[in-house]
């Protein structure tokens, strides 16, 4: 309690102009817990710029889309795997982000190399009132036979009139008609995880709706956390859960002045209701990021931890709060890489772990989106 509440007047002091961005960051720091989850990085100037000891392990990549002159914004990409074959889906808009008319297309292989040519699986949509809507990809998640892919819509002003809706498909190829979830968050960053007792839950931004319909279709509660806005708007959250039952919810900084720092909610009733967030030790770039767990039982996070959206990098932590071990897994050199450019930051990742695999999809610079994958065997502890 105390460590949050000298947060929120240093956070309070920042918003008045009472002290530098340095100085926060610098204050901010030294209040940042004993034991928190840290990726150990090193930093310059309140900026984190290396992790120490971080390996190049042999990557394989796969670009799905790199469109030139037409629809090239591409961004929001979720992977699956379903009934012997992979599943990709992302947002598709005509230039920029989150403009009306964006659909959401989707991509399929049986094998990592040869994916099928990206079409709509939800084309842009007109309301009754002749305007476009604007869809968000929000996730792919399978149980027994079926598999559902969500998708957000908005009005034609980005935000408002928001619904999470869900299509189902059990061959993968005839889809159904999209199911209104009675959803309304500000998108879902993922799809639903199941957490040990069987419940899912979906990381928001501030929102964690949760359901125990195993199917993910019915049966969402609403919880999540109220920040105050002392402390900006932290935003697309990922989630692991430890053996000791805690699910950490670590979610992207929204404060800009007291920037590059994951921030945590924790929850111990499995997702009924979630702590306070406070910052972490673990650096971030200010994009979306993802975490999961090996077969080993090590825990990973694949993103940008460093000042830019670059390199994408994989962390792996024994224990859920020493992300210790890096592994550099893509560069880039410029963030909106357009056109005939193919290098531009690999960002906001979705991962899933495959038959001796780790596969990561991600953006290039918000236009072309690549699959990307690392043998297990490559991330092992060094001998």
């Amino acid at each position: 309690m105390k460590n949050t509440f000298f947060i929120l007047c240093l956070s309070f002091l920042v918003a008045a102009g009472g002290l530098t961005s340095v100085l926060a960051s610098d204050a901010l720091a030294s209040a940042v817990r004993p034991g928190s989850i840290t990726n150990g990085a090193e930093w310059e100037n309140g900026k984190p710029v290396a992790l120490p000891g971080a390996r190049r392990p042999k990557v394989e990549t796969v670009f799905l889309s790199r469109p030139q002159t037409e629809w090239t914004y591409s961004h929001h990409p979720h992977l699956a795997f379903f009934k012997g074959r992979f599943y990709a889906i992302w947002s598709n808009g005509r230039k920029s982000e989150d403009q009306p008319g964006q659909r959401v297309l989707i991509s399929t292989a049986v094998d990592f190399t040869h994916w099928t040519q990206p079409r709509p699986l939800v084309d842009t949509v007109t309301d009754a009132n002749g305007f476009e809507e604007t869809l968000t990809a929000a996730g792919l998640y399978h149980h027994g036979d079926t598999l559902v892919a969500y998708v957000q819509s908005c009005g034609p002003h980005y935000g408002e009139n928001r619904a999470v809706n869900a299509l189902t498909t059990r061959d993968g190829l005839n889809w159904s008609a999209p199911q209104d979830l009675d959803l309304s968050i500000a998108p879902p960053n993922h799809g639903p995880q199941p957490i040990a007792s069987g419940r899912l839950i979906i990381c928001g931004n501030t929102s964690y709706p949760w359901s125990d319909d195993p199917s993910g279709l019915s049966g969402w509660h609403m919880t999540g956390i109220h920040p105050p806005a002392s402390i900006g708007k932290p935003c697309e959250g990922a989630f692991y859960q430890t053996d000791d039952g805690v699910i950490h919810m670590l979610l992207r900084n929204g404060n800009k002045q007291i920037p590059h720092r994951l921030w945590l909610t924790e929850s111990r009733d499995n997702g009924l209701t979630w702590s306070p967030a406070v910052p972490t030790g673990f650096s971030d770039a200010g994009s979306k990021f993802h975490f999961g767990r090996l077969r080993d039982g090590r825990f990973y996070y694949v993103g940008n931890p460093l000042a830019k959206r670059t390199p994408l990098v994989l962390s792996l932590s024994r224990d859920g709060r020493q992300f210790n071990q890096h592994f550099v897994l893509a560069e880039g050199h410029r963030e909106m890489g357009r056109g005939s450019d193919e290098f531009g930051f690999p960002a906001y990742p979705h991962s899933i772990v495959h038959d001796g695999y780790l596969y990561v999809i991600v953006s290039r610079g918000k236009n072309k989106i690549e699959v990307l994958r690392v043998a297990l065997s490559e991330l092992a502890n060094k001998p």
